[in-house]
């Protein structure tokens, strides 16, 4: 018999077992009030065993319905949730009418984390059932949650915060275009604002506020995405300096939040005010830092990272801040014929707008020390377009008779593609 998948939020995290009684603890996280309660009962300190905030033994747990009657039904059924059907003769079902109940229990400072918990877990289960998807985009819940992701950045508020961009994330993967419509529908200035700082803010929790960071990046770059030229135009150092922040080493980027911020900074370089302005706060130092952790592993997220510097070296100040850097070089000759046609046509542009508008002598030398003649002279061996070599040929042809007596360089290989 096939084995069936149990949903992640029917699962208990601290006995890891389908929960039977589920609560929600002031933390804002649903247990199984077995576990919860033997848990605080056998703890010295009464923390909240997720979030490790103080959690009183004396606090209420509120039972959470919604997900108790989803898993029955699960149960019941053992396949994806069927809002029309309901066990054991109750007339409990998630509607469109309940759904904006919930909603207007968000102005209730005493009920907020349990429907935001509500609220997501529909979101969750809302993948496997797109019936739950429609309920929660047609009752406005996209609207809501900027809404209330407004209202935390203008209280400075951080309470449900990450719960409440989680949902937004969730729905737009059910329903990209209603949710995004209800994103850009926002005042401009106050979404920006709110989502860059969701991404300052910390909470006691780090596993929240890594969560938070991540969503909230995701998010800014859907709305980065689908802004026009003339509205990033607008976007100020402090936009892109919380970005470069975001993304160095030790501030919860996942790969996923990494890949967001890129994206964000590679749209915005359409803009030539916004290269500089990235340059001015040390994105290309990040970006190569990046590359130096391993943090830069996957395809898409190398091909971001060659782009966005390819944009900043077009400027003066992008190519000095790269070579000031002792690894930037390198860094770049490392990725040529090692990711993707993309990347080697990045970074060979890269080499080519260095070698050309600033080729002092150590630069030229430090071309030869760290390979990057070698590769170039790759690049001219591979089956690659011919656009590629021609640069590459271009930039072997301009400094050959410094290279051309170098040990570190086979002669004839170089002589023979710059005759």
């Amino acid at each position: 018999m096939e084995e069936v998948e149990v949903p992640e939020f029917f699962i208990c995290p601290i006995s890891l077992q389908i929960m039977k009684d589920p609560v929600i603890a002031i933390t804002g996280i649903t247990y199984d009030r077995s576990s919860i309660e033997k848990w605080l009962n056998q703890k010295m300190e009464a923390i909240c065993p997720v979030s490790k905030q103080p959690l009183p033994r004396d606090s209420i747990l509120t039972p959470n319905h919604i997900l108790s009657k989803l898993i029955q039904t699960w149960h019941t059924t053992s396949k994806p949730i069927d809002h029309h059907s309901v066990p054991d003769g109750n007339d409990f079902v998630i509607s469109k009418p309940y759904v904006i109940t919930l909603l207007d229990n968000l102005s209730n400072p005493n009920l907020q984390l349990q429907t935001l918990t509500n609220l997501e877990v529909i979101a969750a289960i809302a993948k496997e059932n797109y019936i739950y998807g429609q309920l929660l985009v047609e009752a406005g819940v996209p609207k809501a949650m900027v809404r209330f992701v407004v209202t935390c950045h203008k209280n400075s508020k951080s309470k449900g915060l990450e719960l409440a961009l989680n949902i937004l994330l969730l729905i737009y993967k059910i329903s990209p275009s209603k949710t995004r419509q209800f994103i850009l529908s926002a005042k401009t200035d106050e979404i920006i604002d709110s989502l860059i700082w969701a991404l300052g803010c910390r909470s006691c929790d780090l596993t929240t506020t890594k969560a938070m960071k991540n969503h909230a990046m995701i998010l800014l770059m859907i709305f980065v995405e689908n802004t026009s030229s003339n509205l990033q135009e607008r976007f100020k150092p402090d936009f892109f300096k919380t970005i470069v922040n975001a993304i160095s080493k030790g501030n919860f980027m996942t790969q996923h939040g990494t890949r967001a911020a890129l994206h964000i900074m590679l749209s915005a370089c359409s803009v030539g005010k916004n290269r500089i302005k990235m340059v001015e706060v040390g994105a290309v130092f990040a970006i190569i830092e990046l590359e130096l952790a391993g943090l830069v592993r996957e395809k898409r997220t190398s091909e971001l990272s060659m782009q966005i510097l390819f944009n900043m070296c077009r400027s003066a100040d992008g190519r000095a801040e790269l070579l000031s850097h002792a690894a930037g070089i390198a860094v770049v000759t490392k990725r040529i014929m090692k990711v993707s046609p993309t990347s080697d046509e990045a970074a060979v542009s890269i080499i080519s707008l260095i070698s050309k508008f600033s080729g002092t002598d150590w630069v030229v030398n430090e071309m030869l020390r760290v390979g990057t003649v070698s590769r170039l002279c790759m690049v001219l061996q591979s089956n690659c377009g011919s656009g590629l070599k021609e640069k590459a040929m271009e930039i072997l042809r301009r400094h050959t008779h410094v290279w051309q007596d170098s040990p570190c360089v086979d002669h004839l290989l170089l002589t023979m593609y710059t005759k």
